[in-house]
């Protein structure tokens, strides 16, 4: 699909979603005119968000070719959005086209885009699931579908780009712990999400505009955290260098520049890898 979607007389209007706002927010063309308004309203409070999304996304694909070179052969990537241009399939397969991915997203946009994006790749495809809910999808994992792209007994690569923000403090061990707490040696993890300098750097009131857009129009409270709650997240993993830091300086060669390099200040948002030794 190439034009942007479009609201018809026969067709529901949809409520905007996290997914299909990152989608335009770096540009994409799946998503709805509740999401666009949704994404406008944003950007007029915090002109920086589109920054934002690109900088996660640089962080992303960094993050997946590090771990392809290092030998890592599937990869799990929870709440995945819509796809756009590097995704982890392509990064991580430009390395070995044997390479697994499956991806998990609970809108169903997301995820016919994606098998279709997918369709003749017999190593990747995508699920509509929800990653808030991680004992369902270790049952969609034992389906034979989805098992022949991830195996649990081998090491595996799962991936929380700019998703665990949604999630509230009394709830993220939960989510988190079921799949990390499985995942065997030489596993590793991949975090990335918005710092507690956020409002800090925007602005207390303004940022909380912004909140309240997708708490409003898509139903989605934001969380910032701390890095020592985001370290906590990892357990017993160890990071690899350059360890929890601001995007734009987890191994920056590795892509375009992220664009706060440009504007001169870090990334409001935080990253890293760590392995199951």
């Amino acid at each position: 699909m190439t034009n942007q979607q479009e609201d018809t007389p026969t067709t529901p209007r949809p409520r905007a979603t996290v997914a299909r706002i990152y989608d335009y927010l770096l540009g994409g063309r799946q998503n709805f005119e509740a999401d666009r308004r949704a994404a406008q309203d944003i950007l007029s409070k915090v002109p920086a968000a589109a920054n934002l999304a690109l900088s996660n996304r640089l962080f992303l694909r960094r993050a997946v070719q590090t771990l392809a070179e290092a030998g890592m052969r599937q990869f799990l990537d929870l709440g995945s959005g819509i796809p756009t241009q590097g995704n982890v399939h392509e990064i991580a397969q430009a390395v070995d086209p044997e390479i697994r991915v499956l991806y998990v997203d609970i809108d169903p946009v997301a995820v016919v885009a994606s098998n279709q994006i997918l369709d003749g790749n017999l190593h990747c495809r995508a699920i509509e699931a929800d990653f808030t809910q991680p004992d369902r999808i270790l049952d969609a994992l034992a389906d034979k579908d989805a098992a022949s792209i991830i195996n649990l007994d081998e090491p595996l690569v799962v991936l929380y780009c700019s998703v665990l923000q949604l999630i509230p403090d009394d709830q993220i061990d939960g989510i988190i712990a079921p799949i990390r707490d499985l995942l065997v040696s030489g596993s590793a993890m991949v975090i990335s999400h918005v710092g507690v300098d956020v409002p800090d750097r925007w602005g207390e009131s303004t940022v909380n505009q912004a909140t309240d857009v997708f708490r409003a129009q898509a139903a989605t409270d934001i969380h910032f955290r701390t890095d020592e709650q985001l370290k906590a997240l990892f357990s017993d993993f160890e990071m690899i260098e350059p360890g929890l830091v601001p995007l734009d300086r987890w191994r920056p060669e590795l892509s375009d520049p992220d664009p706060f390099v440009a504007a001169s200040m870090p990334s409001p948002m935080r990253g890293a890898v760590a392995f199951r030794r």
